[in-house]
Protein backbone atom coordinates (compact mmCIF):
# COMPACT_ATOMS: atom_id res chain seq x y z
CA UNK A 1 0.00 0.00 0.00
CA UNK A 2 1.04 3.59 -0.48
CA UNK A 3 0.25 6.54 1.70
CA UNK A 4 0.08 6.90 5.45
CA UNK A 5 -0.90 3.32 6.33
CA UNK A 6 0.66 0.05 5.17
CA UNK A 7 -2.47 -2.12 5.13
CA UNK A 8 -6.27 -1.98 5.09
CA UNK A 9 -9.08 -3.94 6.71
CA UNK A 10 -10.07 -5.17 3.24
CA UNK A 11 -6.59 -6.64 2.69
CA UNK A 12 -6.65 -8.38 6.07
CA UNK A 13 -10.02 -9.92 5.22
CA UNK A 14 -8.95 -11.00 1.73
CA UNK A 15 -6.09 -12.93 3.32
CA UNK A 16 -8.66 -15.07 5.15
CA UNK A 17 -10.22 -16.45 1.94
CA UNK A 18 -9.71 -20.21 1.97
CA UNK A 19 -9.02 -20.21 5.72
CA UNK A 20 -11.33 -22.84 7.23
CA UNK A 21 -10.33 -22.13 10.81
CA UNK A 22 -13.05 -20.80 13.09
CA UNK A 23 -13.66 -17.08 12.72
CA UNK A 24 -16.65 -16.59 15.01
CA UNK A 25 -18.12 -18.56 17.85
CA UNK A 26 -21.15 -17.63 19.91
CA UNK A 27 -23.95 -19.13 21.98
CA UNK A 28 -27.29 -19.30 20.21
CA UNK A 29 -30.64 -18.66 21.85
CA UNK A 30 -30.95 -22.43 22.36
CA UNK A 31 -27.71 -22.47 24.35
CA UNK A 32 -25.77 -24.30 21.62
CA UNK A 33 -22.32 -22.96 20.72
CA UNK A 34 -22.12 -22.13 17.00
CA UNK A 35 -19.20 -21.44 14.69
CA UNK A 36 -18.44 -19.85 11.33
CA UNK A 37 -15.15 -20.30 9.44
CA UNK A 38 -13.08 -17.40 8.15
CA UNK A 39 -13.68 -18.36 4.54
CA UNK A 40 -17.43 -18.33 5.15
CA UNK A 41 -17.19 -15.08 7.12
CA UNK A 42 -15.48 -13.29 4.22
CA UNK A 43 -18.03 -14.60 1.74
CA UNK A 44 -20.95 -13.55 3.93
CA UNK A 45 -19.37 -10.12 4.28
CA UNK A 46 -18.95 -9.91 0.51
CA UNK A 47 -22.62 -10.83 -0.03
CA UNK A 48 -23.68 -8.07 2.35
CA UNK A 49 -21.31 -5.61 0.69
CA UNK A 50 -22.87 -6.31 -2.70
CA UNK A 51 -26.44 -6.01 -1.43
CA UNK A 52 -25.84 -2.84 0.59
CA UNK A 53 -23.85 -1.17 -2.19
CA UNK A 54 -26.92 -1.49 -4.40
CA UNK A 55 -28.99 0.39 -1.81
CA UNK A 56 -26.51 3.23 -1.31
CA UNK A 57 -25.74 6.34 -3.35
CA UNK A 58 -23.13 5.94 -6.06
CA UNK A 59 -19.67 6.78 -4.70
CA UNK A 60 -17.89 9.87 -5.92
CA UNK A 61 -14.33 9.80 -7.26
CA UNK A 62 -13.00 10.68 -3.80
CA UNK A 63 -15.72 10.92 -1.20
CA UNK A 64 -14.73 13.60 1.34
CA UNK A 65 -15.35 13.42 5.07
CA UNK A 66 -17.86 16.24 4.65
CA UNK A 67 -19.92 15.62 1.50
CA UNK A 68 -20.48 18.54 -0.80
CA UNK A 69 -24.09 17.48 -1.33
CA UNK A 70 -26.43 14.53 -0.98
CA UNK A 71 -26.07 11.58 1.34
CA UNK A 72 -22.69 9.87 1.61
CA UNK A 73 -22.34 6.07 1.67
CA UNK A 74 -22.85 5.75 5.42
CA UNK A 75 -24.59 2.69 6.91
CA UNK A 76 -25.74 2.95 10.52
CA UNK A 77 -25.60 -0.28 12.54
CA UNK A 78 -27.77 -0.47 15.65
CA UNK A 79 -27.33 -3.86 17.26
CA UNK A 80 -25.57 -5.70 20.05
CA UNK A 81 -22.69 -8.15 19.62
CA UNK A 82 -24.33 -10.63 17.27
CA UNK A 83 -22.54 -12.36 14.37
CA UNK A 84 -24.29 -10.06 11.90
CA UNK A 85 -22.32 -7.12 13.29
CA UNK A 86 -19.06 -8.87 12.44
CA UNK A 87 -20.25 -9.63 8.90
CA UNK A 88 -21.23 -5.97 8.47
CA UNK A 89 -17.81 -4.77 9.58
CA UNK A 90 -16.37 -6.99 6.87
CA UNK A 91 -18.95 -5.71 4.39
CA UNK A 92 -17.98 -2.08 5.04
CA UNK A 93 -14.33 -2.88 4.35
CA UNK A 94 -14.95 -4.91 1.20
CA UNK A 95 -17.70 -2.62 -0.11
CA UNK A 96 -15.82 0.60 0.51
CA UNK A 97 -18.61 2.26 2.47
CA UNK A 98 -18.54 3.66 6.01
CA UNK A 99 -20.13 1.92 8.98
CA UNK A 100 -21.58 4.18 11.70
CA UNK A 101 -21.72 2.47 15.08
CA UNK A 102 -24.96 3.49 16.83
CA UNK A 103 -25.26 2.92 20.56
CA UNK A 104 -28.42 0.96 21.53
CA UNK A 105 -28.09 1.94 25.21
CA UNK A 106 -28.80 5.59 24.37
CA UNK A 107 -32.34 6.89 24.24
CA UNK A 108 -34.30 6.82 20.98
CA UNK A 109 -33.98 10.59 20.49
CA UNK A 110 -30.20 10.43 20.96
CA UNK A 111 -29.81 7.51 18.55
CA UNK A 112 -31.81 9.35 15.89
CA UNK A 113 -29.74 12.49 16.52
CA UNK A 114 -26.53 10.49 16.05
CA UNK A 115 -27.79 8.85 12.85
CA UNK A 116 -28.84 12.17 11.34
CA UNK A 117 -25.64 13.92 12.39
CA UNK A 118 -23.56 11.24 10.67
CA UNK A 119 -25.70 11.33 7.50
CA UNK A 120 -26.72 7.66 7.58
CA UNK A 121 -28.30 6.72 4.25
CA UNK A 122 -29.54 3.44 5.73
CA UNK A 123 -29.71 1.82 9.18
CA UNK A 124 -29.34 -1.92 9.72
CA UNK A 125 -30.76 -3.12 13.02
CA UNK A 126 -32.33 -6.07 14.82
CA UNK A 127 -35.90 -6.49 16.09
CA UNK A 128 -35.46 -5.22 19.69
CA UNK A 129 -34.35 -1.77 18.46
CA UNK A 130 -36.83 -1.12 15.67
CA UNK A 131 -39.01 1.03 17.94
CA UNK A 132 -36.10 3.43 18.52
CA UNK A 133 -35.94 4.25 14.80
CA UNK A 134 -39.59 4.64 13.87
CA UNK A 135 -39.36 8.45 13.75
CA UNK A 136 -35.88 8.68 12.22
CA UNK A 137 -36.96 9.36 8.64
CA UNK A 138 -34.08 7.10 7.53
CA UNK A 139 -34.66 3.77 5.71
CA UNK A 140 -34.32 0.88 8.18
CA UNK A 141 -33.56 -2.78 7.48
CA UNK A 142 -34.23 -5.50 10.06
CA UNK A 143 -31.73 -8.38 9.86
CA UNK A 144 -34.24 -10.64 11.64
CA UNK A 145 -36.67 -10.36 8.73
CA UNK A 146 -35.98 -12.62 5.70
CA UNK A 147 -38.13 -10.29 3.60
CA UNK A 148 -35.93 -7.29 4.42
CA UNK A 149 -32.51 -8.90 4.69
CA UNK A 150 -31.81 -11.14 1.69
CA UNK A 151 -28.09 -11.61 2.49
CA UNK A 152 -29.02 -13.43 5.71
CA UNK A 153 -28.42 -17.16 5.34
CA UNK A 154 -31.26 -19.47 6.23
CA UNK A 155 -30.66 -21.74 9.25
CA UNK A 156 -28.61 -24.78 8.30
CA UNK A 157 -27.70 -23.51 4.84
CA UNK A 158 -24.39 -22.32 3.45
CA UNK A 159 -24.53 -18.86 1.88
CA UNK A 160 -23.96 -18.67 -1.82
CA UNK A 161 -20.36 -18.06 -2.77
CA UNK A 162 -19.90 -14.36 -3.38
CA UNK A 163 -17.21 -12.83 -5.49
CA UNK A 164 -14.71 -10.97 -3.35
CA UNK A 165 -14.64 -7.36 -4.58
CA UNK A 166 -11.46 -5.98 -6.08
CA UNK A 167 -9.69 -4.05 -3.35
CA UNK A 168 -9.22 -0.40 -4.25
CA UNK A 169 -5.69 0.99 -4.29
CA UNK A 170 -6.72 3.70 -1.83
CA UNK A 171 -8.63 1.34 0.50
CA UNK A 172 -6.41 2.19 3.46
CA UNK A 173 -7.27 5.88 3.17
CA UNK A 174 -11.03 5.37 2.96
CA UNK A 175 -13.22 6.02 6.02
CA UNK A 176 -14.10 2.63 7.51
CA UNK A 177 -16.08 3.68 10.58
CA UNK A 178 -17.50 6.73 12.26
CA UNK A 179 -17.12 5.93 15.94
CA UNK A 180 -19.05 8.06 18.38
CA UNK A 181 -17.18 9.16 21.49
CA UNK A 182 -18.49 8.05 24.85
CA UNK A 183 -20.17 11.36 25.64
CA UNK A 184 -19.36 11.25 29.35
CA UNK A 185 -18.89 15.01 29.63
CA UNK A 186 -20.57 16.35 26.46
CA UNK A 187 -22.58 15.24 23.43
CA UNK A 188 -20.83 12.46 21.46
CA UNK A 189 -18.68 13.40 18.48
CA UNK A 190 -18.13 11.11 15.48
CA UNK A 191 -14.46 10.20 15.04
CA UNK A 192 -13.36 9.36 11.50
CA UNK A 193 -11.41 6.09 11.42
CA UNK A 194 -9.96 4.96 8.09
CA UNK A 195 -9.36 1.34 7.16
CA UNK A 196 -5.63 1.94 7.41
CA UNK A 197 -5.79 3.34 10.92
CA UNK A 198 -7.97 0.54 12.29
CA UNK A 199 -6.07 -2.23 10.47
CA UNK A 200 -2.64 -0.92 11.46
CA UNK A 201 -3.48 -0.33 15.11
CA UNK A 202 -5.24 -3.69 15.51
CA UNK A 203 -2.48 -5.62 13.72
CA UNK A 204 0.21 -3.92 15.80
CA UNK A 205 -1.63 -4.75 19.01
CA UNK A 206 -1.93 -8.40 17.92
CA UNK A 207 1.84 -8.58 17.38
CA UNK A 208 2.58 -6.86 20.68
CA UNK A 209 0.35 -9.28 22.55
CA UNK A 210 1.77 -12.28 20.71
CA UNK A 211 -1.61 -13.41 19.38
CA UNK A 212 -1.77 -16.22 16.81
CA UNK A 213 -4.36 -18.28 14.96
CA UNK A 214 -4.51 -20.57 18.02
CA UNK A 215 -5.95 -17.81 20.22
CA UNK A 216 -9.61 -17.37 21.10
CA UNK A 217 -10.40 -13.69 21.65
CA UNK A 218 -13.38 -13.14 23.97
CA UNK A 219 -15.28 -9.96 23.13
CA UNK A 220 -18.10 -8.70 25.35
CA UNK A 221 -17.35 -5.01 24.77
CA UNK A 222 -19.73 -3.38 22.24
CA UNK A 223 -18.53 -3.58 18.64
CA UNK A 224 -19.75 -0.08 17.79
CA UNK A 225 -16.82 1.18 19.88
CA UNK A 226 -13.13 1.39 19.00
CA UNK A 227 -11.98 -0.84 21.87
CA UNK A 228 -13.80 -3.92 20.57
CA UNK A 229 -12.87 -3.25 16.95
CA UNK A 230 -9.18 -2.48 17.46
CA UNK A 231 -8.46 -4.68 20.49
CA UNK A 232 -10.50 -7.75 19.47
CA UNK A 233 -12.08 -7.82 15.99
CA UNK A 234 -9.10 -6.66 13.91
CA UNK A 235 -6.58 -8.79 15.88
CA UNK A 236 -8.77 -11.83 15.17
CA UNK A 237 -8.92 -10.97 11.44
CA UNK A 238 -5.20 -10.25 11.26
CA UNK A 239 -4.12 -13.49 12.96
CA UNK A 240 -6.89 -15.84 11.86
CA UNK A 241 -7.74 -16.40 15.51
CA UNK A 242 -11.27 -17.02 16.78
CA UNK A 243 -13.54 -14.20 17.96
CA UNK A 244 -15.86 -15.40 20.73
CA UNK A 245 -18.84 -13.05 20.93
CA UNK A 246 -21.10 -12.27 23.85
CA UNK A 247 -24.18 -10.16 23.08
CA UNK A 248 -23.49 -7.85 26.04
CA UNK A 249 -21.13 -7.83 29.01
CA UNK A 250 -22.03 -9.88 32.08
CA UNK A 251 -19.76 -10.04 35.11
CA UNK A 252 -21.32 -13.27 36.40
CA UNK A 253 -20.98 -14.99 33.01
CA UNK A 254 -17.42 -13.90 32.28
CA UNK A 255 -15.66 -16.95 33.68
CA UNK A 256 -18.27 -19.48 32.43
CA UNK A 257 -17.88 -17.95 28.94
CA UNK A 258 -14.07 -18.12 29.11
CA UNK A 259 -14.30 -21.82 29.92
CA UNK A 260 -17.09 -22.53 27.40
CA UNK A 261 -15.27 -20.93 24.48
CA UNK A 262 -11.73 -21.78 25.59
CA UNK A 263 -10.87 -18.05 25.55
CA UNK A 264 -7.17 -17.23 25.85
CA UNK A 265 -7.52 -13.44 25.53
CA UNK A 266 -10.08 -10.81 26.52
CA UNK A 267 -10.39 -7.06 26.06
CA UNK A 268 -12.07 -4.44 28.22
CA UNK A 269 -12.60 -0.73 28.62
CA UNK A 270 -13.75 1.04 31.76
CA UNK A 271 -14.68 -0.92 34.89
CA UNK A 272 -15.45 -4.53 33.83
CA UNK A 273 -12.54 -5.90 35.88
CA UNK A 274 -13.99 -4.33 39.01
CA UNK A 275 -17.42 -5.84 38.37
CA UNK A 276 -15.97 -9.29 37.70
CA UNK A 277 -13.91 -9.06 40.88
CA UNK A 278 -17.10 -8.22 42.81
CA UNK A 279 -18.56 -11.65 41.97
CA UNK A 280 -18.14 -14.34 44.67
CA UNK A 281 -14.63 -15.73 44.68
CA UNK A 282 -14.22 -19.47 44.09
CA UNK A 283 -11.19 -21.65 44.86
CA UNK A 284 -10.88 -22.75 41.21
CA UNK A 285 -11.11 -19.29 39.61
CA UNK A 286 -7.59 -19.62 38.20
CA UNK A 287 -8.47 -22.93 36.55
CA UNK A 288 -9.26 -21.47 33.13
CA UNK A 289 -7.59 -21.09 29.70
CA UNK A 290 -7.27 -17.30 29.88
CA UNK A 291 -3.67 -16.17 29.34
CA UNK A 292 -3.95 -12.41 28.99
CA UNK A 293 -6.35 -9.49 29.26
CA UNK A 294 -5.83 -6.13 27.60
CA UNK A 295 -7.70 -2.84 28.02
CA UNK A 296 -7.65 0.58 29.55
CA UNK A 297 -9.00 2.63 32.45
CA UNK A 298 -8.90 -0.11 35.09
CA UNK A 299 -7.78 0.78 38.61
CA UNK A 300 -4.21 -0.41 39.35
CA UNK A 301 -5.42 -2.40 42.36
CA UNK A 302 -8.01 -4.17 40.18
CA UNK A 303 -5.37 -5.06 37.59
CA UNK A 304 -3.24 -6.74 40.27
CA UNK A 305 -6.16 -8.52 41.93
CA UNK A 306 -7.61 -9.75 38.64
CA UNK A 307 -4.29 -11.18 37.45
CA UNK A 308 -3.76 -13.03 40.72
CA UNK A 309 -7.32 -14.35 41.06
CA UNK A 310 -7.73 -15.60 37.47
CA UNK A 311 -4.13 -16.61 36.80
CA UNK A 312 -3.49 -14.40 33.77
CA UNK A 313 -1.50 -11.37 32.72
CA UNK A 314 -3.39 -8.06 32.64
CA UNK A 315 -2.09 -5.08 30.67
CA UNK A 316 -3.85 -1.77 31.19
CA UNK A 317 -2.88 0.65 28.47
CA UNK A 318 -4.06 4.02 27.28
CA UNK A 319 -6.29 4.58 24.33
CA UNK A 320 -8.80 6.99 22.90
CA UNK A 321 -10.93 6.71 19.80
CA UNK A 322 -9.14 9.77 18.39
CA UNK A 323 -5.76 8.07 18.70
CA UNK A 324 -3.57 11.18 18.81
CA UNK A 325 -1.31 9.92 21.61
CA UNK A 326 0.11 6.48 22.34
CA UNK A 327 2.45 4.88 24.89
CA UNK A 328 4.71 1.89 25.21
CA UNK A 329 5.38 -0.07 28.37
CA UNK A 330 8.72 -1.36 29.61
CA UNK A 331 9.51 -4.11 32.12
CA UNK A 332 10.34 -1.30 34.54
CA UNK A 333 7.02 0.54 34.04
CA UNK A 334 5.51 0.93 37.54
CA UNK A 335 1.97 -0.26 38.37
CA UNK A 336 -0.67 2.27 37.43
CA UNK A 337 1.51 4.08 34.88
CA UNK A 338 0.51 4.52 31.24
CA UNK A 339 4.12 4.06 30.25
CA UNK A 340 6.47 6.22 28.20
CA UNK A 341 4.87 8.26 25.39
CA UNK A 342 5.66 7.64 21.75
CA UNK A 343 7.16 10.74 20.15
CA UNK A 344 7.21 14.28 21.48
CA UNK A 345 4.35 14.18 24.00
CA UNK A 346 4.47 16.68 26.85
CA UNK A 347 2.29 17.63 29.80
CA UNK A 348 1.45 21.32 29.72
CA UNK A 349 -0.36 23.80 31.92
CA UNK A 350 -3.76 24.38 30.31
CA UNK A 351 -3.68 28.08 31.23
CA UNK A 352 -0.14 29.09 30.29
CA UNK A 353 0.92 26.36 27.84
CA UNK A 354 4.16 25.92 29.78
CA UNK A 355 5.45 22.40 30.31
CA UNK A 356 4.61 20.98 33.73
CA UNK A 357 7.24 19.71 36.11
CA UNK A 358 7.47 16.28 37.71
CA UNK A 359 4.28 15.47 39.62
CA UNK A 360 2.31 18.41 38.23
CA UNK A 361 -1.00 17.69 36.50
CA UNK A 362 -1.62 19.13 33.05
CA UNK A 363 -2.98 18.24 29.63
CA UNK A 364 -1.16 15.75 27.41
CA UNK A 365 -0.17 17.39 24.12
CA UNK A 366 1.49 15.77 21.11
CA UNK A 367 3.92 18.42 19.88
CA UNK A 368 4.68 16.32 16.78
CA UNK A 369 1.18 16.76 15.37
CA UNK A 370 -2.05 14.81 14.98
CA UNK A 371 -0.65 11.31 15.39
CA UNK A 372 -3.39 8.86 14.35
CA UNK A 373 -6.16 11.45 14.72
CA UNK A 374 -8.08 11.76 11.43
CA UNK A 375 -10.68 14.30 12.43
CA UNK A 376 -14.30 14.48 13.54
CA UNK A 377 -17.16 14.19 11.09
CA UNK A 378 -18.91 17.51 10.43
CA UNK A 379 -17.40 19.17 13.49
CA UNK A 380 -14.81 21.69 12.31
CA UNK A 381 -14.88 23.49 15.66
CA UNK A 382 -13.91 20.31 17.51
CA UNK A 383 -11.16 19.63 14.96
CA UNK A 384 -9.71 23.07 15.52
CA UNK A 385 -9.85 22.60 19.29
CA UNK A 386 -7.90 19.35 19.01
CA UNK A 387 -5.33 20.65 16.53
CA UNK A 388 -3.91 23.99 17.61
CA UNK A 389 -0.53 25.40 16.66
CA UNK A 390 0.31 22.18 14.82
CA UNK A 391 -0.11 20.16 18.02
CA UNK A 392 -2.65 17.58 19.14
CA UNK A 393 -4.39 18.56 22.38
CA UNK A 394 -5.70 15.32 23.85
CA UNK A 395 -8.11 16.68 26.44
CA UNK A 396 -6.63 14.12 28.86
CA UNK A 397 -4.85 15.04 32.06
CA UNK A 398 -1.70 13.38 33.33
CA UNK A 399 1.42 13.81 35.42
CA UNK A 400 4.85 12.22 35.12
CA UNK A 401 7.49 10.84 37.42
CA UNK A 402 11.24 11.44 37.29
CA UNK A 403 11.72 8.43 34.99
CA UNK A 404 9.35 9.88 32.37
CA UNK A 405 6.42 7.56 33.08
CA UNK A 406 3.04 9.18 32.53
CA UNK A 407 0.08 8.63 34.89
CA UNK A 408 -3.51 9.31 33.84
CA UNK A 409 -5.31 11.97 35.91
CA UNK A 410 -8.70 12.35 34.20
CA UNK A 411 -10.21 14.40 31.38
CA UNK A 412 -9.65 18.09 30.81
CA UNK A 413 -13.23 18.72 31.93
CA UNK A 414 -12.48 16.96 35.23
CA UNK A 415 -10.78 19.89 36.95
CA UNK A 416 -12.08 20.84 40.39
CA UNK A 417 -11.43 24.30 41.82
CA UNK A 418 -11.50 24.64 45.60
CA UNK A 419 -10.24 27.66 47.49
CA UNK A 420 -8.76 29.14 44.30
CA UNK A 421 -6.68 26.01 43.56
CA UNK A 422 -7.25 23.73 40.57
CA UNK A 423 -6.65 19.99 40.82
CA UNK A 424 -7.64 16.88 38.85
CA UNK A 425 -10.39 14.53 39.93
CA UNK A 426 -8.75 11.32 38.69
CA UNK A 427 -6.42 10.66 41.65
CA UNK A 428 -9.29 11.26 44.08
CA UNK A 429 -11.54 8.72 42.34
CA UNK A 430 -8.73 6.14 42.22
CA UNK A 431 -8.02 6.54 45.93
CA UNK A 432 -11.70 6.05 46.81
CA UNK A 433 -11.83 2.95 44.58
CA UNK A 434 -9.05 1.43 46.64
CA UNK A 435 -11.17 1.63 49.79
CA UNK A 436 -12.43 -1.82 50.72
CA UNK A 437 -15.77 -2.74 49.17
CA UNK A 438 -15.86 0.02 46.54
CA UNK A 439 -16.33 -1.27 42.98
CA UNK A 440 -16.27 2.10 41.21
CA UNK A 441 -15.96 5.75 42.17
CA UNK A 442 -16.23 9.13 40.51
CA UNK A 443 -14.96 12.45 41.81
CA UNK A 444 -16.27 15.77 40.51
CA UNK A 445 -16.84 19.36 41.44
CA UNK A 446 -20.21 20.66 42.57
CA UNK A 447 -20.87 24.36 43.19
CA UNK A 448 -19.83 25.99 46.42
CA UNK A 449 -22.36 28.45 47.82
CA UNK A 450 -19.79 31.26 47.89
CA UNK A 451 -17.28 30.61 45.08
CA UNK A 452 -15.66 27.81 43.13
CA UNK A 453 -16.41 24.16 43.83
CA UNK A 454 -16.64 21.58 46.53
CA UNK A 455 -15.45 18.00 46.01
CA UNK A 456 -18.13 15.34 45.73
CA UNK A 457 -17.60 11.63 45.19
CA UNK A 458 -20.03 8.94 44.17
CA UNK A 459 -19.16 5.43 45.29
CA UNK A 460 -20.63 2.17 44.05
CA UNK A 461 -20.06 -0.75 46.39
CA UNK A 462 -20.19 -4.49 45.89
CA UNK A 463 -23.46 -6.23 46.75
CA UNK A 464 -22.06 -7.40 50.08
CA UNK A 465 -21.16 -3.88 51.22
CA UNK A 466 -23.79 -1.67 49.59
CA UNK A 467 -26.24 0.69 51.23
CA UNK A 468 -26.03 3.52 53.72
CA UNK A 469 -26.08 1.08 56.60
CA UNK A 470 -22.80 -0.42 55.43
CA UNK A 471 -21.04 2.94 55.03
CA UNK A 472 -18.85 3.75 58.02
CA UNK A 473 -18.22 7.53 57.89
CA UNK A 474 -15.59 7.39 60.64
CA UNK A 475 -13.64 4.63 58.91
CA UNK A 476 -13.88 6.49 55.60
CA UNK A 477 -12.44 9.66 57.13
CA UNK A 478 -9.65 7.66 58.75
CA UNK A 479 -8.89 6.05 55.40
CA UNK A 480 -8.56 9.43 53.68
CA UNK A 481 -6.27 10.65 56.43
CA UNK A 482 -4.11 7.51 56.06
CA UNK A 483 -3.33 8.31 52.43
CA UNK A 484 -0.20 10.51 52.48
CA UNK A 485 -0.77 11.70 48.90
CA UNK A 486 -4.32 12.83 49.73
CA UNK A 487 -4.17 16.49 50.85
CA UNK A 488 -7.01 17.93 52.88
CA UNK A 489 -8.06 20.07 49.93
CA UNK A 490 -9.03 16.85 48.12
CA UNK A 491 -11.24 15.57 50.92
CA UNK A 492 -14.82 15.23 49.61
CA UNK A 493 -17.41 17.55 51.13
CA UNK A 494 -20.14 15.17 49.93
CA UNK A 495 -20.16 11.38 49.55
CA UNK A 496 -22.98 9.83 47.52
CA UNK A 497 -23.65 6.10 47.71
CA UNK A 498 -25.04 4.74 44.44
CA UNK A 499 -26.40 1.29 43.66
CA UNK A 500 -25.22 1.65 40.06
CA UNK A 501 -23.28 4.42 38.32
CA UNK A 502 -24.79 6.09 35.25
CA UNK A 503 -22.73 4.52 32.48
CA UNK A 504 -22.19 4.45 28.77
CA UNK A 505 -22.28 1.14 26.90
CA UNK A 506 -18.48 1.03 27.24
CA UNK A 507 -18.70 1.14 31.04
CA UNK A 508 -17.54 4.73 31.35
CA UNK A 509 -19.19 6.80 34.07
CA UNK A 510 -21.37 9.66 32.81
CA UNK A 511 -19.96 12.40 35.01
CA UNK A 512 -22.26 15.13 33.71
CA UNK A 513 -25.32 13.31 35.12
CA UNK A 514 -23.73 13.12 38.58
CA UNK A 515 -22.72 16.78 38.45
CA UNK A 516 -26.23 17.87 37.42
CA UNK A 517 -27.85 15.95 40.29
CA UNK A 518 -25.25 16.95 42.90
CA UNK A 519 -26.80 16.21 46.30
CA UNK A 520 -30.38 16.43 44.97
CA UNK A 521 -30.89 12.70 44.78
CA UNK A 522 -32.76 9.92 46.57
CA UNK A 523 -29.43 8.11 47.05
CA UNK A 524 -27.85 8.35 50.51
CA UNK A 525 -25.52 11.36 50.72
CA UNK A 526 -23.08 12.03 53.55
CA UNK A 527 -21.96 15.57 54.36
CA UNK A 528 -18.72 16.69 55.98
CA UNK A 529 -18.87 19.74 58.25
CA UNK A 530 -15.69 21.81 58.07
CA UNK A 531 -12.41 20.78 56.49
CA UNK A 532 -11.73 17.91 58.91
CA UNK A 533 -15.13 17.44 60.47
CA UNK A 534 -16.90 14.07 60.63
CA UNK A 535 -19.24 12.79 57.91
CA UNK A 536 -22.94 12.49 58.70
CA UNK A 537 -26.08 11.74 56.67
CA UNK A 538 -27.31 14.75 54.70
CA UNK A 539 -30.90 15.72 55.53
CA UNK A 540 -33.60 17.70 53.74
CA UNK A 541 -32.93 20.46 56.26
CA UNK A 542 -29.30 20.54 55.15
CA UNK A 543 -30.40 20.83 51.52
CA UNK A 544 -32.78 23.67 52.29
CA UNK A 545 -30.10 25.51 54.25
CA UNK A 546 -27.67 25.16 51.34
CA UNK A 547 -30.24 26.58 48.93
CA UNK A 548 -30.69 29.63 51.17
CA UNK A 549 -26.93 30.07 51.36
CA UNK A 550 -26.67 30.01 47.55
CA UNK A 551 -29.41 32.64 47.31
CA UNK A 552 -27.69 34.78 49.95
CA UNK A 553 -24.54 34.91 47.81
CA UNK A 554 -26.39 35.37 44.53
CA UNK A 555 -25.36 31.99 43.11
CA UNK A 556 -27.57 29.47 41.37
CA UNK A 557 -27.86 26.20 43.31
CA UNK A 558 -27.92 22.75 41.64
CA UNK A 559 -31.34 21.85 40.30
CA UNK A 560 -32.00 25.40 39.05
CA UNK A 561 -29.30 25.46 36.36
Amino acid sequence: MTGRWNTSVAELLAARVGDHGTALTWTGQDGVVRRVSWDEHVRRSAARAAWLSAQLPEPGPAEPAEPAGGRPRHVGVLMENIPEFSFLLGAAALGGFTLVGLNPTRGAAEVVRDARHTDCALIVTESPFLVMLRDSGIPVVNVDSPDQWPPRAKPGSRPAASKIPVIAQDAAERPFMLILTSGTTSAPKAVICTQGKVASQGSTLARQRGLTSDDVLYCAMPMFHSNAVIAAWVPAVATGGTLALRRRFSASQFLPDVRRFGATYANYVGKPLAYILATPEQPDDADNPLRQVFGNEAAPADVERFAKRFGCAVTDGFGSTEGGISFYRLPTTPPGALGVPVGDVRIVDVQTGAECGVGQVGEMVNFAGAGAFEGYYRHREADEAKLRDGRFWSGDLAYRDEQGNFFFAGRSGDWIRVGGENFASGPIARAVEEWEGVVAAAAYGVPDAVAGDQVMVAAESSASSSGAGQFDPVAFAEYLESRPEFPELWWPRYVRLVSAMPRTATNKIVIRDLVAEAWLTSDPVFLRQGRRGPYRPMTDRDRAALTREFELHGRTPPGNR
